[in-house]
C-alpha cells in the first residue's frame, strides 16, 4: 500500500525553525516529484515547495523563499522541509504529496499529486 507519513510539526515561537520529513512505505520515491502543500484554517490549500525526483529542480512559493528550503535523500525515501525564520501566518497542517511525473514549473499545483500524507500541525506562535 501506497503511503506517504509525514513528521516534524509542533509548536514553535516566531523566528524559529522546523524540520518536516514526509517518508514514504510502499513504494520508491525516485521516480517521484514531491511537493509540500499547507492549509490553514479557512484558508485554501496552497504550494509551498515542490522538488523534483532527481533533485535537480526546486520551486517555492514567494510567500517561503529564502526561508524554507526542501530536499530529498532517496536512499532513505524520504523528503524534508526545513523551515526556519518562522512567522505566525506559516501556521498550517502541512502536507507532502507525490506524482511519477516531471511537474516542471507547475508544481506548486495540487491537483497533479496523486498521493497524499495524513498532514503535521505547524504552530507558530509565541
Amino acid at each position: 500500500q501506497l503511503q506517504l507519513v509525514e513528521s516534524g510539526g509542533g509548536l514553535v515561537q516566531p523566528g524559529g525553525s522546523l524540520r518536516l520529513s514526509c517518508a514514504a512505505s510502499g513504494f520508491t520515491l525516485d521516480y517521484y516529484a514531491i511537493g509540500w502543500f499547507r492549509q490553514a484554517p479557512g484558508k485554501e490549500r496552497e504550494g509551498v515547495s515542490c522538488i523534483s525526483s532527481l533533485g535537480g529542480s526546486t520551486n517555492y512559493a514567494d510567500s517561503v523563499k529564502g526561508r524554507f528550503t526542501i530536499s530529498r535523500d532517496n536512499a532513505k525515501n524520504t523528503v524534508y522541509l526545513q523551515m526556519n525564520s518562522l512567522k505566525p501566518e506559516d501556521t498550517a497542517v502541512y502536507y507532502c504529496a507525490a506524482v511519477q511525473l516531471d511537474v516542471g514549473p507547475y508544481g506548486l499545483t495540487a491537483s497533479l499529486y496523486d498521493y497524499w500524507g495524513q498532514g503535521t500541525q505547524v504552530t507558530v506562535s509565541s
